[in-house]
């Protein structure tokens, strides 16, 4: 069990996100939250899109270390949405949250979450990629949803567990956990595998 693997361990999940935080929960883990403000998450050119996240995952973990103490376990991740060559972000505002959902709508993305677990002399690092199906989506529909959802805090601007999951998302191939941000299943193997190493 990874529970008590995690015994000399103070856990620490280094992100704001309310999705990631419930997720981990779930795992039965005890954690403590920490978030790294004004962190700029960019990233060099030339990096594939399996590599995007886990850099800014291994980024925000850099940030967060600095700032913990003791026989601590880090937990860190980004998620990117990869349409047509391209990552789509977080909108900007109402009206980018529009364009990107018009974009989505009738086609298939890649969201890939890229995750790093840090404790005080080792690191290891992994991602996971979920393909989604949307179907078409009418401008009513998207309209609906951002103004009731709000979804200027997500990548691709969708949250999968929300309405437009119910009535967008024709199916999945992978993770579902995944696309709302943290892969569960492949982090409680992976930390088996680091602690156990």
């Amino acid at each position: 069990m990874v529970r008590e693997l995690l015994n000399d361990y103070k856990v620490i999940l280094a992100s704001q996100s309310p999705r990631r935080q419930h997720l981990l929960s779930e795992l039965e883990i005890p954690f403590e939250i920490l978030v790294n403000h004004e962190l700029e998450e960019s990233y060099p050119d030339g990096l594939s899109k399996e590599e995007i996240p886990v850099y800014l995952a291994k980024l925000k973990a850099g940030a967060a270390m600095t700032r913990v103490t003791g026989k601590t376990l880090l937990i860190t991740a980004d998620t990117i949405v990869w349409l047509q060559g391209e990552v789509v972000n977080k909108p900007v505002d109402r009206a980018d949250a529009i364009r990107i959902l018009r974009k989505l709508s009738g086609n298939m993305h890649e969201v890939i979450t890229g995750v790093c677990l840090t404790i005080p002399d080792k690191q290891h690092s992994f991602f996971v990629s979920t393909l989604v199906y949307f179907s078409a989506l009418t401008d009513d529909e998207i309209d609906y949803y951002i103004n009731k959802w709000k979804p200027f805090d997500k990548a691709g601007a969708y949250g999968i567990q929300e309405w437009i999951g119910y009535i967008g998302i024709e199916r999945i191939e992978g993770s579902y956990f995944n696309v709302m941000g943290l892969p569960v299943q492949r982090l409680y193997q992976e930390l088996k595998l680091f602690l156990n190493d």
